[in-house]
């Protein structure tokens, strides 16, 4: 067999899983949203208000937060599935939720009393947010898991935390639709609360499920 011969059944064999894994990944995403969506709209559904609600900044704000972290977090999810696919500034693309975040505190620091503040951050349904972003998240979640055991990922641990933080992005998208605490500060306390649930939990599913 000639040297190009090889490297280009070299290049093949490689492509056909790395395929195979990006549908996984692309059934896993839809269904994902769709379940979610499901345990959504059968639990709690949107707020009453949420047309006026969709003109507030600090409203939409909150999905700019969540869907960066599911979308960013999917990234790096994608990648860490496959060996030698995820680098350093891959799980760099983490910090762009965060970051998002900080920029949406700032502004309510820069518009709000100091007063203020903390009952901002306490808000009015902490509980009801531990309890919802969990719930709709874990399907997902479950998922998110069952894609990694179809991967190879060479440090399961780490995929999964990354899977729970791709489940809680997409759970906290949905729930933020019918939370009324619209405060950046709120969403840095009970959001990211309830998605490190999620983190955790997927980081604990990823040892027992996804090695290979």
């Amino acid at each position: 067999m000639k040297t190009s011969d090889l490297i280009t059944a070299l290049a093949a064999d490689t492509a056909r899983p790395a395929t195979r894994q990006g549908q996984v990944w692309l059934v896993a995403g839809i269904a994902s949203v769709l379940l979610a969506a499901l345990v959504f709209f059968l639990a709690m559904g949107p707020r009453p208000d949420i047309a006026i609600a969709a003109t507030n900044l600090r409203f939409l704000l909150k999905f700019v937060v969540t869907l960066t972290l599911a979308g960013s977090a999917f990234i790096v999810l994608d990648r860490l599935s496959r060996p030698g696919s995820a680098r350093p500034v891959t799980v760099l693309l983490l910090l762009a939720a965060p970051a998002a975040l900080l920029g949406a505190i700032g502004l309510e620091l820069f518009t709000q009393p100091a007063a203020q503040w903390q009952m901002l951050a306490v808000g009015k349904n902490s509980l009801v947010c531990l309890t919802y972003i969990p719930l709709i998240g874990i399907g997902p979640l479950a998922l998110f898991i069952l894609g990694l055991r179809r991967g190879a990922p060479t440090r399961p641990g780490l995929a999964g935390v990354v899977a729970g933080l791709v489940a809680g992005g997409i759970a906290a998208s949905f729930y933020a639709a019918n939370c009324t605490d619209d405060s950046p500060l709120f969403v840095a306390t009970w959001y990211t609360l309830a998605i490190a649930i999620l983190g955790v939990a997927g980081g604990i599913a990823g040892r027992l499920f996804a090695r290979w």
